[in-house]
């Protein structure tokens, strides 16, 4: 397979889930600010900027922390990198280029998920909203139940690591935010604000109901953040990420010979996440320890790019190459693994 051809179908699995997680964090945040018991308000919506790391671009913009206003930031806008019609759009154009590696069924999902946003007007009612993020779900679903069904074989598992990458990092950013931003100042912990806002957390990766299956002492924000560390049954998980990408890459090596840096970093971290207890992260430091994730994927990611040579690909060269804000830890690398 041609280097640039790889490069296409990894950073489609990646755009594509970053556009399934970002409207997963807009329904969340939908439901969190207008159907929790008490209202979150700005927020709630400063918190989806922080885990999308577009606090910035939303600022330069002059908007106000509302619900219209952010859900349009983070669906419609195409001025900046964090929004899902940019993600789509980046998607298809990687599409396009290796057009004839994919199958029917999974263009179609590419492609009717960006028709979803040909003349959208900005979704004012909260029903419009949830109607819009449901739909982009169903498309990134049906292009994942399509990919499942593609052949194994490097198109496949070039989207999967891609998408692999995408989830860990997300999942990382998310719940270091909630972690330390999310809770308003006076708001007690285990208040009806801060279980509200654990809810979303589980929401946002669709783990309501794997939580309950596995813990029986109600929601404890304990319990979610082993859920989200380090039980890898949950797909989009840290631990279940981390394995994904050490699998596929194997797959890679086996198919083509293919191997060095990014294996070699893949197996240790999956070595270290093997032996992570989710208590003694909490105790030592939940912040650095997500931190530390969150700048060890993007090095994972860099590597990933030059094992593999990936040149000339479709990326969307708009994003910052350094954190946002100094708690953001490493920029979301919409570039950077380009050598």
């Amino acid at each position: 397979m041609l280097s640039r051809t790889a490069s296409s179908l990894y950073w489609l699995g990646r755009y594509f889930e970053r556009a399934d997680f970002i409207a997963r964090l807009v329904e969340a945040t939908v439901r969190l600010d207008v159907l929790s018991s008490q209202p979150a308000g700005e927020a709630a919506w400063a918190s989806a900027l922080a885990v999308t790391e577009t606090e910035e671009p939303f600022a330069t913009l002059g908007g106000n922390l509302s619900q219209t206003e952010v859900v349009r930031f983070l669906t419609l806008d195409s001025s900046h990198p964090g929004s899902i019609v940019r993600c789509v759009d980046m998607a298809r154009n990687n599409a396009k280029a290796v057009r004839t590696a994919l199958t029917r069924e999974a263009w179609t999902a590419i492609n009717r998920a960006w028709l979803l946003f040909e003349n959208r007007t900005t979704p004012r009612s909260t029903t419009d909203q949830l109607n819009l993020v449901e739909a982009v779900k169903t498309e990134t679903r049906g292009f994942e139940g399509a990919v499942h069904r593609m052949l194994r074989n490097q198109t496949t598992w070039f989207i999967r690591l891609g998408q692999a990458v995408e989830r860990a990092d997300n999942t990382a950013r998310l719940l270091d935010v909630k972690y330390h931003i999310l809770l308003p100042e006076g708001e007690r912990l285990g208040g009806a604000i801060d279980r509200d806002q654990w809810t979303t957390i589980l929401q946002t990766v669709s783990a309501v109901t794997a939580y309950r299956w596995l813990y029986n002492d109600g929601l404890r924000p304990a319990d979610v953040i082993d859920l989200l560390l380090a039980r890898a049954e949950l797909p989009r998980s840290l631990a279940a990420s981390v394995e994904e990408t050490v699998d596929v890459l194997n797959l890679l090596a086996k198919r083509t010979g293919n191997h060095g840096e990014a294996d070699r970093m893949a197996r240790m971290r999956a070595s270290r996440m093997a032996k992570t207890r989710s208590g003694e992260v909490i105790a030592s430091g939940l912040h650095q320890f997500l931190q530390a994730f969150i700048a060890e994927n993007a090095l994972l990611h860099g590597a990933i790019g030059r094992q593999f040579k990936f040149h000339n690909a479709v990326v969307d060269r708009s994003s910052h190459d350094l954190p946002l804000h100094p708690a953001a830890g490493p920029a979301r690398p919409d570039a950077s693994a380009d050598p």
